[in-house]
């Protein structure tokens, strides 16, 4: 399996020493790359946005609820799926979770058969948007590259501006703007302005 398949790797946050071990067991018989973690501050702490194709979060826990976890994730505007673990009198909070984004929830004790079910529709129906986080996260990688005056002049170029009125406004040459502009565009890895707006749009959401 690649390592770096995201689409196979599936994070474990419960309190739960035994219950956390029987299902890196399942997952990892399944082919998933598992990762646990005994509290949610323990996975805020090592989790980086865009990476995984799943959570399975405990709604109860000590310290940060799984609950106040899906909040805070919300809130950094990390969408991996979330699928809660619940105990049945868990399951009004599940549902207020789903509401607020959750993918799904399931009652403990659960069958295997439901929950692998599960988190193959959450990591497929999440597969698009990992791609665009990536494709986001490169493109803010690419203008942190560029200088403050490549930027000034793609900023220019991408709303329409010609070079002989970028020279004008920041007051260079025209054969100064052109080179600018060959750099701006070779960092980006863009081929042509639509490429280069493109780019930029993505890596200005990504911020």
């Amino acid at each position: 399996m690649n390592r770096g398949d995201e689409s196979r790797r599936i994070y474990v946050v419960d309190d739960d020493d035994a219950f956390r071990d029987s299902l890196r067991w399942l997952l990892e018989s399944a082919g998933y790359r598992v990762a646990v973690f005994s509290s949610a501050e323990r996975f805020l702490a090592s989790h980086q946005a865009g990476r995984g194709a799943c959570l399975l979060l405990d709604v109860r826990m000590p310290g940060l609820s799984g609950i106040e976890l899906q909040a805070e994730l919300n809130r950094r505007g990390d969408g991996i799926p979330v699928i809660f673990l619940t105990g049945h009198g868990d399951v009004p909070m599940a549902v207020e979770a789903v509401k607020k984004g959750a993918y799904d929830f399931v009652e403990k004790p659960f069958a295997n058969t439901r929950l692998l079910a599960l988190i193959e529709k959450a990591a497929a129906l999440d597969a698009p948007a990992r791609r665009e986080r990536a494709e986001q996260l490169s493109a803010t990688a690419r203008l942190n590259t560029l200088t403050e005056r490549e930027r000034e002049v793609l900023d220019r170029v991408c709303v329409g501006r010609r070079n002989k009125q970028i020279a004008e406004e920041l007051g260079i040459s025209i054969k100064t703007v052109e080179a600018h502009r060959a750099h701006a565009m070779e960092k980006m890895g863009a081929a042509s302005i639509a490429e280069v707006v493109r780019a930029m749009l993505s890596g200005k959401a990504s911020r």
